[in-house]
């Protein structure tokens, strides 16, 4: 019953009803899931209003998208507590979702400071803005993966299990995370506003331009007409493509919205099967791509640490609303070839990003 009535809500949710004229305040809107989630939400008829840093140098996703004047797009810093102030009390949000963070792994080992700036003083002030907008219903703070303790065990971590993050990216998270338990024991204990955290596994997909990430440097050395260079192809990790983690974002904020009991802490990854090495992935990512893509490992004896394995347990998020990944591994890598492939040649990126999006409600 669960299942069926989680396909339903999504269906609905396709057809512009839960989102239809909520007033939803996203920040990190100008990222790459950032920018997915705002297509999702404008075609669902949502008035979305985004606050971010401005979007990275050519490329990027948003650019592309065809949604800049179909939303309110804030340029501004997550660390910035007086401009966010002011954009809720603008805005008037109903809804909101926390993407903006410094997300690269080994960019939080050049920049740490930043890294905690951003990733822990900005949920600080994400959530002092909503302890002061009493239009706000239902907060989604979106984490990683990798904010547990990390033993590199086989089994997959659960929600209740030990956050302690090695790096400093995965530390702040953590932090981020601990912050908003804070908040909500301390200041929404009374159910006036809904709060949950999502951590989410590793994301791939169509329109990622980051730097230090495996598939936008398999895409780059496409471009480039080289090798694919890979520098921990033994590392295992729980791949999912985007919308998937979208989906359940919308899912929680919307069910919580209505019934406070369905705030918490969930774990938004793949299927044990989809937790494969980098190595595994780079070799679906050359059967699909073809025009005779290949890659060479290129192991940085100095590398700073990285996990060499980490998988999810997320049967709260499966038994709770009764949702199921849809695109498994193969289907996922084919996605992105396909989506990477429109944009090299120049294609419509927001007819291939609506296509995927129905493609991916249509599977059910």
């Amino acid at each position: 019953m669960l299942a069926t009535h989680a396909v339903m809500f999504e269906c609905d949710f396709l057809k512009n009803s839960f989102y239809k004229n909520k007033k939803v305040l996203i920040t990190g809107h100008t990222g790459f899931k950032g920018t997915w989630l705002c297509r999702m939400l404008i075609n669902a008829g949502a008035v979305v209003t985004g606050y971010s840093l401005q979007p990275p140098k050519q490329p990027n996703l948003f650019s592309f998208a065809d949604i800049e004047n179909k939303m309110k797009s804030i340029i501004g810093d997550i660390r910035d507590f007086e401009h966010l102030e002011n954009v809720f009390a603008e805005a008037q949000p109903e809804i909101v979702f926390h993407l903006a963070a410094q997300p690269i792994v080994r960019e939080s080992y050049k920049e740490p400071r930043y890294t905690y700036e951003t990733n822990v003083m900005g949920t600080v002030n994400i959530l002092e803005c909503v302890r002061h907008t009493a239009s706000v219903k239902s907060v989604l703070n979106v984490t990683t993966d990798k904010v547990y303790l990390n033993r590199e065990r086989a089994e997959g971590y659960r929600e209740e299990e030990p956050l302690d993050g090695f790096d400093p990216y995965s530390n702040s998270k953590s932090c981020s995370e601990l912050v908003t338990h804070c908040y909500k024991n301390s200041f929404y204990a009374d159910g006036k506003v809904a709060i949950s955290t999502a951590r989410a596994g590793n994301v791939i997909g169509g329109g990622d331009f980051a730097p230090d990430r495996i598939i936008p440097d398999c895409v780059r050395a496409m471009q480039e007409g080289k090798t694919i260079e890979v520098r921990n192809p033994r590392s295992i990790r729980p791949y999912q493509h985007v919308l998937e983690p979208l989906v359940v974002y919308l899912i929680i904020a919307a069910k919580q919205f209505g019934n406070g009991c369905y705030a918490g802490y969930y774990n938004v990854g793949p299927d044990d099967c989809d937790c494969i090495t980098t190595g595994e992935l780079v070799n679906l990512f050359c059967k699909y791509w073809g025009s005779n893509a290949k890659w060479e490992s290129q192991a940085e004896p100095d590398a700073p640490h990285e996990a060499n394995f980490l998988k999810l347990d997320c049967n709260l998020l499966k038994n709770t609303f009764g949702w199921r990944p849809r695109w498994h591994i193969e289907e996922a890598i084919q996605k992105t070839c396909a989506f990477s492939k429109v944009w090299l040649q120049g294609g419509n990126i927001p007819a291939e990003m609506d296509k995927e999006i129905e493609e991916f409600f249509g599977e059910m």
